[in-house]
């Protein structure tokens, strides 16, 4: 099962950083079981949102070269605090390096401008043509799916939302 962490980018420059939130809500269904009396975001989907929120940036300065951007590494991993249902997580993740087929970035994910979480990522970037040729189409497919998720995440104001112009 995979998880879609970044409900919504509001910043994303290109070869340089981004800004996402996650908001956390009771119906997270993983809450149920960390913890009933108490839920809280495990930590390690707080990782994988600065993971996430940071192959979006990857893919955004590479206009989505590779189809594949996973966590190969994880350096420095700090937590300071819980995140509750309510609260939203604002992620932010800035490119170190990128090339070679491998990106650097230095995350950190903030509630209310207080550190929750913080790290340092290697992620791998591919094609699965790489291994084998016959696999471009499925590549080239991804490619087009991830830039349509792309688009549904970078709008920070939707039709709903904005302010009429008299």
């Amino acid at each position: 099962m995979r998880f879609s962490l970044v409900d919504r980018i509001v910043e994303l420059e290109p070869g340089k950083r981004i800004t996402a939130l996650k908001s956390l809500t009771l119906a997270e269904e993983y809450l149920a079981d960390h913890f009933p009396h108490f839920p809280v975001m495990p930590g390690v989907l707080m990782l994988e949102t600065l993971t996430q929120a940071g192959a979006w940036l990857v893919r955004a300065s590479e206009d989505f070269a590779h189809s594949i951007v996973v966590l190969k590494q994880v350096n420095n991993v700090k937590y300071a605090h819980f995140i509750e249902p309510g609260q939203t997580l604002t992620v932010t993740a800035e490119l170190i390096s990128l090339g070679d087929g491998e990106a650097k970035l230095k995350a950190s994910g903030t509630v209310d401008g207080r550190i929750v979480v913080s790290a340092r990522l290697i992620l791998s970037c591919y094609n699965l043509a790489d291994s084998n040729p016959h696999h471009a189409s499925t590549d080239a497919a991804t490619r087009e799916d991830l830039r349509s998720q792309l688009a549904l995440l970078d709008h920070p104001q939707t039709e709903a939302t904005q302010t009429p112009t008299d």
